[in-house]
């Protein structure tokens, strides 16, 4: 079942139950290729489908900053509330439509955040080496995954102006994603939904790029520029608990 724009539009409403974290989310990078359907479908578990854009499937790497990340009811900590991460991902819908996020990797460089995501969240994280630092408008990132010896540059600002997807459109559909998936050992598929307001995208300038996460994920990506790039400047966030997936559990 292919979600319909109010499904995607239904999404992003806040859910009425309390959320579990709040955090800020800034300096974001979406950087999209199209790639082969075929080389993602078998990445996914049973009961999640590729979302598709006019029949085109999509991989993202999406560098940024986590900030204030805390409990609900708790205030930010220095040291363990702000940090780096960087996400591989692409975009399904479950059999009821709804569309959300599948990601392939997580790198991050906070330790504790790491082991609480998988723990919690079941999000496939990964203990890396990052840093960061900004230049004027200009933001200069590097992620080196744990074990791995190369290391992933990026160089990016924004191009202005900034202005919130149109319903419909292929910037909405890559970067207005409030649900995410995940799978545990035992094979259950979870659902997870984030609330924002929605964003306000820039045309992103990226002078420096690596296709380097999703490699280190066994994604091969088209060996060209990425044909998206846009900028987020920040946008707060609250984070809702988990919710099972009304399907059997995974077979394979």
């Amino acid at each position: 079942m292919t979600p319909s724009l109010q499904q995607r539009l239904a999404v992003r409403e806040r859910p009425s139950r309390r959320c579990v974290m709040r955090q800020r989310w800034s300096g974001l990078l979406f950087l999209h290729w199209r790639v082969d359907p075929e080389q993602l479908r078998p990445k996914l578990p049973p009961g999640l489908h590729l979302d598709l854009h006019q029949g085109e499937a999509w991989l993202g790497i999406v560098p940024f900053f986590m900030d204030r990340v805390r409990p609900t009811g708790m205030p930010p900590v220095p040291g363990l509330s702000w940090f780096r991460e960087l996400n591989v991902r692409t975009y399904v819908h479950d059999d009821r439509g709804l569309p959300g996020v599948w990601f392939f990797s997580l790198d991050c460089d906070q330790p504790l955040a790491v082991e609480i995501a998988r723990a919690r969240f079941h999000l496939p994280y990964e203990h890396a080496f990052m840093t960061a630092s900004r230049r004027d408008v200009e933001i200069r990132y590097a992620c080196r995954r744990k074990n791995r010896k190369e290391t992933a540059h990026f160089a990016y600002s924004p191009a202005g102006p900034a202005v919130p997807a149109d319903p419909g459109s292929l910037d909405f559909f890559l970067a207005e994603r409030y649900l995410l998936f995940s799978q545990s050992r035992d094979g259950r598929i979870f659902s997870g939904q984030v609330h924002h307001s929605p964003y306000l995208l820039e045309p992103a300038r990226c002078g420096t790029w690596s296709p380097l996460p999703a490699v280190w994920d066994g994604i091969e990506l088209p060996d060209r520029p990425p044909d998206s790039s846009l900028y987020v400047d920040h946008v707060d966030v609250s984070v809702f608990s988990l919710q099972t997936l009304p399907t059997c559990v995974a077979s394979r």
